[in-house]
């Protein structure tokens, strides 16, 4: 009997986003990688058609241009046709970018999710995503009018400005705060402790905080853990700089399929109902948020749900949003 074979089809993609990100790694203004068609033979059956993209998260052109040719070489190295056991063998090894690419392709060729698993799901409602600086309170002016918005959960970008002028902002934004809303403050892992010791003062009494979001580097483990011991702290960059965390972090996790490797342990454990997980966006084509959008409806209905982050609004629209993977694949 044949072993069974998968083949890959790869094209480059580049999504602007609608303006830069500002964070304390840096400014962000589009993301560039590769959609991946693949189809895996099935005994007995037709083969399996899915769809993965391939795209690194990074702030820096410098470290951006690094990862593109991380990838380049990785997808060059796999070939167009091999066999399945041998892309199996291989995920562990691959950038994770990559491996999130071929292990949500292989999750819709077998039915995982998709069409043969009742369809994908919708997102519920997402956090509102804050700019840097003063602009939040603009943001969040314009959030609270839309019809519907409240109660609201804000994710505020933090560390990218004067600290000074942050707490300013900060006092600004939590009077404008309504009382039923929610808010993550983001620091990306750019404070230092004495920084974050200050703000965790102001915050420690605040009922409408939700987490400190990566308040510290990934490498200060043990400033993160006597955070924690005063008040909510989520992990975000510390899970894909130390992957056992995933396992070992008893509070919020901010987790990015699209950066964390093959999604399939993550889809399972959302089934199984996993608490704590918080679903947030790479700045996916439409093609990676299908999935992303499902993952986040079955956090949902866990045991404690978290509005999703999707940064609503801040991807530049266009065929590439599309949930149509052939519309996605035909627009690179």
């Amino acid at each position: 009997m044949a072993e069974p074979l998968v083949t890959l089809a790869w094209r480059p993609f580049r999504l602007p986003l609608a303006r830069p990100l500002v964070t304390a790694q840096g400014a962000l203004t589009e993301k560039r990688g590769w959609l991946v068609r693949l189809e895996a033979d099935r005994l007995g059956a037709p083969a399996g058609l899915g769809w993965g993209e391939a795209a690194p998260l990074c702030f820096t052109p410098a470290t951006a241009q690094e990862l593109q040719r991380a990838l380049a070489a990785a997808i060059e190295s796999l070939g167009s046709v091999l066999p399945r056991k041998a892309v199996e063998a291989a995920l562990p090894s691959l950038p994770p970018e990559l491996a999130f690419a071929l292990g949500l392709a292989l999750a819709e060729a077998d039915g995982l999710v998709g069409a043969a698993a009742a369809g994908w799901l919708a997102a519920p409602p997402s956090a509102v995503l804050l700019p840097a600086g003063e602009a939040a309170v603009a943001a969040l002016a314009a959030a609270l009018e839309r019809p519907g918005a409240t109660p609201i959960t804000c994710k505020w970008k933090v560390a990218a400005l004067e600290d000074g002028l942050e707490r300013r902002v900060l006092e600004t934004v939590l009077q404008s705060l309504p009382s039923q809303a929610r808010i993550r403050v983001d620091a990306n892992g750019g404070w230092d402790r004495a920084t974050a010791a200050a703000w965790a003062d102001r915050l420690v009494e605040e009922p409408r905080l939700q987490w400190l979001e990566q308040p510290l580097a990934a490498e200060d483990q043990a400033g993160l853990e006597a955070l924690a011991a005063r008040l909510p702290v989520a992990l975000d960059e510390s899970l894909r700089d130390c992957p056992a965390l995933r396992r070992g972090w008893s509070g919020w996790q901010v987790r990015r399929p699209a950066l964390e490797g093959d999604p399939r342990p993550l889809l399972a454990q959302l089934l199984a109902g996993t608490p704590r997980l918080m679903l947030s966006t790479a700045f996916e084509t439409g093609i990676g948020r299908r999935w992303l959008d499902h993952l986040a409806a079955l956090q949902a209905r866990g045991p404690t749900p978290a509005a999703p982050g999707l940064a609503p609004g801040w991807v530049s629209a266009g065929p590439l949003l599309s949930r149509d993977p052939q519309r996605v694949w035909g627009a690179t």
